[in-house]
């Protein structure tokens, strides 16, 4: 019979030093009985090829990196590599022999008692099976313990006999720290993903509403035509008069234009004719030359070259010096003009959008306005609706200003009463669109809650109750000072301004209104 087949049918193939102490027994057993010289041959080839065979597979089994443990029926040690005495802190002679489960393995993950009958090592050599556990914890010498996976094998004899199992096991804290690292540096990419995906949504929502006009507010039939004109003019380069009411969104308009067409790309440059005084205003259009005029200290580029390759809007056209007028329709005839100062031609590339909440057929008709230049301003004229003709957008223009307002004011108002939104879309709106944005601002500011309160923000209506109201005098002189300014278009000085309407000086006038804190919107 072949040694090594002996062997494993004696006993497990890991218990080798018991093996070759019963091997030895026997053939000295055999010596004494046959005191022969073949005897004393055949235990020195015995005890040769043993210890052959011992140092071979211990070999292996110890150069192995993972823990290796071997079992008998009883849960006992029988063989130990170096891996896992290192990993457990034990050196190897104080495991063999001891029940390995009541030294590494007597507590769970959480900390719970392992019972010995239900471990899954044991398992392996009462059922036959092998059994891997991917997480628990093997316990070291000092107290301390590590996450471990590993996979007890049995160990059967060639009749299928259980003689024991063998365990191999490996540390996997690392691998845990990795994971729970990766885990974590997930999860604050995730939430910075979100986070800026929110702002980002957030931010593009703000910049489409207040200048794109895709995202232009309104459900309205009728300003939904206009739109849909805007979009046809959009892309080409034709010359376009928005004329509607103060406060309708013209500008919004022209941005959603330009945002629109093959200009996008470049500048969009605004110029509020209203607002710049007649002696300034042929120089910040056209730009001028140092010395050109007295104050004229050095070289301007004016507006127009500044909107080269891209468009220019021009608000409040109609208020443009009856003068400077001729420059202006050159400019839209042939795309030149000279600069204060200068009498070289500067040819540009500009797209004109202008605007006006005047009737300019009117001041054609008066002798205040060019006949030539209006027709060439009228190429494709869109009126904006006031918003008392559009009530239906009354509701979404809330609850857009809401939002606004509420991040600004780090409040969040999402209730509106049915009979304050019935108040606000009954009103007639005569500041249109920006009054509405300056009502439910002030109405944000007072609200306490999330209840939106509008009672002390709306202006009466004048078809409301006959109720008697007073108010204080600087309160009076404040409505009134706001209502000349509206009808001058805050202009100031000047012939049309509100210092003249009012008969004081420019002086006087701008000290009142600083100290009412009264500011173009």
């Amino acid at each position: 019979m072949p040694i090594f087949w002996h062997y494993h049918k004696t006993v497990s193939i890991l218990d080798r030093k018991y093996f070759i102490k019963v091997r030895i027994k026997e053939v000295s057993t055999n010596q004494k009985s046959n005191n022969t010289r073949d005897s004393q041959i055949e235990l020195q080839k015995v005890q040769k090829e043993l210890l052959r065979l011992q140092k071979h597979h211990e070999l292996i089994l110890q150069s192995a990196g993972e823990g290796i443990y071997g079992l008998d029926n009883d849960g006992c040690t029988t063989f130990v590599n170096r891996a896992a005495a290192k990993m457990v802190g034990w050196e190897l002679e104080e495991l063999i022999g001891k029940s390995q489960h009541d030294i590494i393995h007597h507590t769970k993950s959480d900390g719970t008692q392992y019972d010995a009958k239900n471990c899954p090592i044991h398992a392996a050599f009462k059922d036959g099976k092998i059994h891997q556990i991917d997480d628990e914890v093997f316990w070291r010498k000092d107290g301390s313990c590590f996450h471990v996976e590993y996979i007890s094998t049995p160990i059967k004899s060639d009749g299928g006999e259980l003689l024991g199992a063998v365990v191999t096991f490996k540390d996997i804290t690392q691998r845990r720290k990795a994971e729970a690292a990766l885990k974590l540096a997930l999860a604050e990419v995730e939430e910075l993903k979100d986070r800026l995906e929110l702002e980002n949504k957030y931010l593009q929502q703000e910049i489409k509403l207040s200048h794109n006009f895709e995202e232009i507010i309104s459900q309205s039939k009728r300003f939904r035509k206009i739109l849909n004109q805007l979009e046809q003019v959009a892309i080409t380069d034709a010359t376009v008069l928005i004329l509607g009411e103060s406060g309708t969104g013209k500008e919004l308009i022209a941005r959603a234009i330009h945002n629109t067409s093959d200009r996008k790309g470049r500048a969009l440059v605004k110029v509020n004719c209203a607002a710049l005084p007649a002696t300034l205003i042929e120089s910040e259009l056209f730009g001028h030359e140092k010395g050109a005029f007295t104050g004229a200290l050095a070289r301007k580029m004016g507006r127009f070259e500044l909107a080269n390759g891209g468009t220019i809007f021009l608000d409040e056209i109609g208020e443009v010096p009856l003068e400077l007028q001729p420059k202006l329709l050159r400019v839209l005839q042939e795309g030149e003009f000279e600069r204060l100062g200068n009498t070289h031609t500067t040819k540009v590339d500009v797209r004109i959008i202008a605007a006006t909440n005047r009737n300019l057929e009117e001041r054609v008709e008066k002798g205040e306005f060019r006949e030539d230049l209006y027709y060439r301003l009228n190429v494709f004229p869109l009126e904006i609706l006031p918003l008392r003709e559009r009530k239906e957008d009354v509701p979404l223009l809330v609850n857009h200003f809401l939002l606004k307002y509420g991040a600004k004011f780090g409040k969040k108002i999402d209730v509106v009463s049915q009979k304050a939104m019935q108040s606000l879309v009954d009103y007639s709106w005569p500041g249109n669109v920006r009054e509405l944005e300056n009502v439910i601002e002030r109405a944000v500011i007072i609200t306490r809650g999330n209840k939106l309160d509008v009672i002390n923000s709306l202006p009466k209506s004048k078809g409301g109750t006959k109720t008697e109201t007073f108010t204080t005098m600087e309160e009076h002189e404040r409505s009134y000072l706001l209502k000349v300014l509206e009808h001058a278009n805050w202009r100031i000085s000047g012939e049309k301004g509100a210092a003249k309407l009012l008969d004081v000086k420019r002086t006087t006038l701008e000290a009142r209104l600083k100290k009412l804190n009264i500011r173009r919107p």
